[in-house]
Formats: structure tokens, C-alpha cells, sequence
């Protein structure tokens, strides 16, 4: 099985108050992205990618107020209320996502290991350049669990946002995970092809570096 890190998740109260906070942290304004009718949400985009890190990009979510409410708990753990809580003082990194060529095999895999990364729901969104199609794990419950250390899973359709993002003078450097049991996630990183990432011991959480026009900025997700 096959597996990279295909992006970042920042949540943020308002899609305005994301592109305030890149701009001051990052210096770059994130580019264009959609809407997700199946949640709710939506999303500003950018290209982050390296050759360690093909096609990896860096995604500003929040909950769309235009949207109509879903009939489940959104994804990553925006329904959440501490998250919430969190990301009304500011917008916060609190996920990342495996790109996997295999989503069902790859659900499969985790649960071998104990893991339940959620059934594989299908989603789209609308872009100028036509629909872009995925599939996605989701929890019932929303939860990204292990302090967003564990990834969701996605598995692309024909067409890959990034392919269509320019570069953005931002990007990945290094993505570190912490994890309280780290013999667990480091066997569910493997299980899934992504055996390679470091994970540190200490509390369950993401680190990353990004190379930006700012210098060297360092986030770490805060649940």
C-alpha cells in the first residue's frame, strides 16, 4: 500500500479571520478553494509542496455560515466545542491528511490495528476547472482522535487539487507526530505505507516547519 501526506488542516471560526491569520503568519494569501455541501464547511488552499512532499498542500477550513446545517457531525472536529473554544482566540493547525491509492484497504488496515478511522464517505466540490471528487474516512462522531496525530484518509478521483495550485513561496519542511503511545501509531502509520513519518513521545499531536516568506515558521496543534 501507498501513502503520502496530501495536506494540512487549520481550523479557523471564519474563513476571514484564516486569510487574516496567513497573512500575518505565513506572508502569503492562501489561493482560492470551495465549497463542501456534504458538511457545510469551506476552504481557502495553497501549495505546499517538495519533492519530499509531492502534492502536499495547506488547507484553511471553517464552518460556512451560508451553508445549510448537515445531518451528521462535520468532519475534523468542528462540531466539537473545545476545538471551538480553541479556534475563536485564533485559527489552529489541528489535523493533516493521507492521500492513499487504496481508501478501503487502507480503512481496513487501521482497524486491524484497533484503529476505527470511519467509513469512507464520497464527496465533491465545484472548481472552475470542473468537479473534484474524493473519498474520505469520517468518524460518525466527527472525532479526528489522538490529537489529530492519526490522519484522515483520502483517496482522490481523477483530477487532484493540487495539480491545478501554483507555487506559493510556502512550504512543507517537516511534519512530526507526538503521540502518548507512540509503538500504536507509529504500527498504524505502517500499516497504512506512511511508515517513515517520525513520531515523537509526548502529548497526542502534530508539528510541522514551514519554509515561508516570514523565515522558518514552526506550528503545533493545541488538543
Amino acid at each position: 500500500m501507498s501513502a503520502f501526506v496530501d495536506h494540512l488542516v487549520v481550523a479557523a471560526r471564519s474563513l476571514d479571520e484564516g486569510v487574516a491569520w496567513c497573512e500575518a503568519t505565513l506572508g502569503i494569501t492562501p489561493g482560492p478553494g470551495g465549497k463542501h455541501p456534504l458538511m457545510g464547511t469551506h476552504n481557502r488552499l495553497f501549495s505546499i509542496a517538495t519533492p519530499a512532499f509531492p502534492r502536499a498542500y495547506f488547507e484553511i477550513i471553517s464552518i460556512d455560515p451560508q451553508a445549510a446545517e448537515p445531518d451528521r457531525k462535520r468532519w475534523f472536529d468542528l462540531d466539537d466545542p473545545t476545538l471551538r473554544e480553541a479556534v475563536a482566540h485564533s485559527p489552529q493547525l489541528v489535523h493533516w491528511v493521507a492521500r492513499v491509492d487504496d481508501g478501503a484497504r487502507a480503512v481496513v488496515a487501521l482497524r486491524a490495528c484497533g484503529i476505527d478511522r470511519g467509513r469512507l464517505l464520497t464527496a465533491s466540490r465545484e472548481t472552475p476547472l470542473g468537479v473534484l471528487r474524493w473519498q474520505i474516512s469520517v468518524r460518525d462522531d466527527g472525532m479526528r482522535r489522538r490529537g489529530g496525530a492519526l490522519p484522515t484518509l483520502i483517496q482522490w478521483g481523477d483530477a487532484h487539487p493540487a495539480d491545478a495550485m501554483p507555487q506559493s513561496g510556502v512550504t512543507l519542511g517537516a511534519l512530526r507526530l507526538r503521540a502518548l503511545d507512540v509503538a500504536a501509531l507509529a504500527g498504524a502509520l505502517d500499516a497504512i505505507g506512511l511508515g517513515g513519518l517520525p513520531v515523537d513521545t509526548g502529548n497526542d499531536g502534530i508539528e510541522v516547519e514551514l519554509q515561508t516568506p516570514r523565515g522558518l515558521v514552526a506550528l503545533g496543534s493545541p488538543l
